[in-house]
Protein backbone atom coordinates (compact mmCIF):
# COMPACT_ATOMS: atom_id res chain seq x y z
CA UNK A 1 0.00 0.00 0.00
CA UNK A 2 1.64 3.01 -0.88
CA UNK A 3 -1.17 5.94 0.92
CA UNK A 4 1.97 8.54 0.80
CA UNK A 5 0.47 9.56 4.51
CA UNK A 6 2.99 10.99 6.59
CA UNK A 7 2.05 13.11 10.04
CA UNK A 8 3.76 16.64 11.15
CA UNK A 9 2.17 15.67 14.89
CA UNK A 10 4.38 13.67 17.75
CA UNK A 11 2.51 10.89 17.83
CA UNK A 12 0.39 10.85 20.71
CA UNK A 13 0.33 14.88 20.70
CA UNK A 14 -0.86 17.74 19.59
CA UNK A 15 2.54 19.39 18.70
CA UNK A 16 4.01 19.93 15.31
CA UNK A 17 7.14 17.86 14.98
CA UNK A 18 8.87 21.05 13.10
CA UNK A 19 8.30 23.02 16.07
CA UNK A 20 10.03 20.66 18.58
CA UNK A 21 13.23 20.09 16.29
CA UNK A 22 11.50 17.44 14.22
CA UNK A 23 12.03 15.35 17.51
CA UNK A 24 9.94 11.87 18.42
CA UNK A 25 10.49 8.83 20.94
CA UNK A 26 12.85 9.17 23.99
CA UNK A 27 14.19 12.42 22.33
CA UNK A 28 10.97 14.33 22.39
CA UNK A 29 10.02 13.05 26.00
CA UNK A 30 13.84 14.57 27.48
CA UNK A 31 12.81 18.01 26.29
CA UNK A 32 9.42 17.63 27.59
CA UNK A 33 11.60 16.12 31.20
CA UNK A 34 14.49 18.59 31.15
CA UNK A 35 14.01 20.56 33.69
CA UNK A 36 11.62 18.04 35.72
CA UNK A 37 11.72 15.08 36.43
CA UNK A 38 7.59 14.68 36.84
CA UNK A 39 5.00 16.77 34.95
CA UNK A 40 1.71 18.03 36.48
CA UNK A 41 -1.31 17.65 34.54
CA UNK A 42 -1.74 20.70 33.03
CA UNK A 43 1.66 20.24 31.00
CA UNK A 44 -0.13 16.85 30.31
CA UNK A 45 -3.01 18.83 28.82
CA UNK A 46 -0.79 21.25 26.66
CA UNK A 47 1.31 18.36 25.04
CA UNK A 48 -1.39 15.79 24.49
CA UNK A 49 -4.81 17.65 23.97
CA UNK A 50 -6.10 15.60 27.07
CA UNK A 51 -8.65 16.99 29.04
CA UNK A 52 -8.30 16.50 33.06
CA UNK A 53 -11.25 15.24 33.70
CA UNK A 54 -10.38 12.31 30.38
CA UNK A 55 -6.84 11.30 32.39
CA UNK A 56 -8.74 10.92 35.65
CA UNK A 57 -11.11 8.63 33.88
CA UNK A 58 -8.33 6.56 32.76
CA UNK A 59 -6.89 6.59 36.11
CA UNK A 60 -9.81 5.45 38.32
CA UNK A 61 -10.09 2.46 35.20
CA UNK A 62 -6.69 1.62 35.81
CA UNK A 63 -5.04 2.41 32.38
CA UNK A 64 -2.77 4.78 33.44
CA UNK A 65 -0.85 4.96 36.98
CA UNK A 66 -1.23 7.55 39.81
CA UNK A 67 0.75 10.50 39.49
CA UNK A 68 2.77 10.71 42.50
CA UNK A 69 3.08 13.54 44.05
CA UNK A 70 0.78 15.52 41.54
CA UNK A 71 3.36 14.95 38.88
CA UNK A 72 3.38 12.09 36.06
CA UNK A 73 6.89 10.29 35.77
CA UNK A 74 8.36 9.87 32.32
CA UNK A 75 6.63 6.72 31.68
CA UNK A 76 3.26 7.42 32.84
CA UNK A 77 3.80 10.20 30.22
CA UNK A 78 4.79 7.71 27.46
CA UNK A 79 1.50 5.59 28.76
CA UNK A 80 -0.84 8.09 28.06
CA UNK A 81 0.47 9.34 24.78
CA UNK A 82 0.56 5.71 23.56
CA UNK A 83 -3.29 5.30 24.42
CA UNK A 84 -4.08 8.81 23.03
CA UNK A 85 -2.57 7.80 19.69
CA UNK A 86 -4.54 5.33 19.50
CA UNK A 87 -8.06 6.20 21.19
CA UNK A 88 -9.46 7.38 17.66
CA UNK A 89 -9.43 4.12 16.02
CA UNK A 90 -9.38 1.18 18.99
CA UNK A 91 -11.38 1.17 21.82
CA UNK A 92 -9.83 2.24 25.30
CA UNK A 93 -10.46 -1.13 26.81
CA UNK A 94 -8.48 -2.95 23.95
CA UNK A 95 -5.82 -0.57 24.18
CA UNK A 96 -5.49 -1.33 27.39
CA UNK A 97 -5.92 -4.98 26.77
CA UNK A 98 -3.04 -4.65 24.49
CA UNK A 99 -0.89 -2.39 26.45
CA UNK A 100 -1.53 -5.35 29.34
CA UNK A 101 -0.01 -8.03 26.76
CA UNK A 102 2.97 -5.99 26.16
CA UNK A 103 3.33 -5.20 29.96
CA UNK A 104 0.71 -6.42 32.51
CA UNK A 105 -0.66 -4.69 35.62
CA UNK A 106 -0.16 -1.29 35.32
CA UNK A 107 0.84 -0.88 38.66
CA UNK A 108 3.22 -3.75 38.66
CA UNK A 109 6.50 -2.68 37.27
CA UNK A 110 8.37 -6.86 37.76
CA UNK A 111 5.93 -8.05 34.70
CA UNK A 112 7.12 -5.48 32.21
CA UNK A 113 8.65 -6.48 29.38
CA UNK A 114 9.75 -2.93 28.42
CA UNK A 115 9.67 0.81 30.14
CA UNK A 116 7.06 2.20 28.62
CA UNK A 117 9.02 5.60 27.46
CA UNK A 118 11.24 3.27 25.47
CA UNK A 119 8.11 1.55 24.21
CA UNK A 120 7.15 4.80 22.73
CA UNK A 121 10.45 5.36 21.53
CA UNK A 122 10.10 2.17 19.42
CA UNK A 123 6.58 3.22 17.67
CA UNK A 124 8.18 6.79 17.01
CA UNK A 125 11.22 5.39 15.58
CA UNK A 126 9.38 2.67 13.36
CA UNK A 127 6.91 5.46 12.13
CA UNK A 128 9.37 7.33 11.07
CA UNK A 129 11.23 4.97 8.95
CA UNK A 130 7.90 3.84 7.79
CA UNK A 131 7.05 7.20 6.52
CA UNK A 132 10.24 7.95 4.86
CA UNK A 133 9.72 5.13 2.48
CA UNK A 134 8.30 5.07 -0.61
CA UNK A 135 5.84 2.11 -0.44
CA UNK A 136 4.60 0.94 3.32
CA UNK A 137 3.45 -2.69 3.31
CA UNK A 138 2.17 -5.17 5.84
CA UNK A 139 6.12 -6.96 5.37
CA UNK A 140 7.69 -3.82 5.28
CA UNK A 141 6.20 -2.64 8.77
CA UNK A 142 7.38 -6.02 10.11
CA UNK A 143 10.82 -5.78 8.86
CA UNK A 144 10.84 -2.38 9.76
CA UNK A 145 9.71 -3.72 13.59
CA UNK A 146 12.49 -6.28 13.10
CA UNK A 147 14.95 -3.95 12.16
CA UNK A 148 13.98 -1.27 15.00
CA UNK A 149 13.66 -3.59 17.94
CA UNK A 150 17.39 -5.74 17.42
CA UNK A 151 18.20 -3.74 20.44
CA UNK A 152 15.72 -5.03 22.87
CA UNK A 153 17.21 -7.59 25.50
CA UNK A 154 14.22 -10.34 26.24
CA UNK A 155 13.80 -10.21 30.19
CA UNK A 156 11.84 -13.36 29.70
CA UNK A 157 11.65 -16.15 26.79
CA UNK A 158 9.23 -14.81 23.98
CA UNK A 159 9.04 -11.43 25.12
CA UNK A 160 10.65 -10.15 21.83
CA UNK A 161 8.02 -11.75 20.29
CA UNK A 162 5.14 -10.29 22.27
CA UNK A 163 7.12 -6.73 21.53
CA UNK A 164 6.89 -7.26 17.69
CA UNK A 165 2.79 -8.46 17.51
CA UNK A 166 1.88 -5.84 20.11
CA UNK A 167 4.48 -2.74 17.74
CA UNK A 168 2.84 -4.64 14.47
CA UNK A 169 -0.97 -3.62 15.69
CA UNK A 170 0.51 -0.39 16.72
CA UNK A 171 1.59 0.82 13.97
CA UNK A 172 -1.43 -0.28 11.79
CA UNK A 173 -3.78 1.19 14.05
CA UNK A 174 -1.78 4.37 14.16
CA UNK A 175 -1.91 4.41 10.41
CA UNK A 176 -5.72 3.57 10.64
CA UNK A 177 -6.19 6.74 12.62
CA UNK A 178 -4.16 9.00 10.36
CA UNK A 179 -6.29 7.93 7.54
CA UNK A 180 -9.27 8.94 9.85
CA UNK A 181 -7.97 11.95 10.32
CA UNK A 182 -7.35 12.75 6.66
CA UNK A 183 -10.96 11.35 5.87
CA UNK A 184 -12.31 13.46 8.56
CA UNK A 185 -10.74 16.67 7.12
CA UNK A 186 -11.79 15.89 3.88
CA UNK A 187 -15.01 15.82 4.74
CA UNK A 188 -15.41 19.04 6.57
CA UNK A 189 -14.07 20.86 3.74
CA UNK A 190 -16.67 19.12 1.69
CA UNK A 191 -19.11 19.93 3.93
CA UNK A 192 -18.16 23.60 4.05
CA UNK A 193 -17.96 23.97 0.26
CA UNK A 194 -20.93 22.15 -0.43
CA UNK A 195 -23.13 24.40 2.32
Amino acid sequence: MNLEINDSLIPGTKLKKSDMGNVTGLEFLSKVFFISEGVMLSQIREVSGIDGSTLQNWTKRGWVANARLKKYNIDQVAHILIINMLRSCIQLDKIALLLYYINGKIDDKSDDIIRDSVLYDYICRILDTLMQQDVCSMASIKDVIREQISDYTEVMDGARERLANALEIIVVAYYAALIKRRSDEMLTDLMSTAY
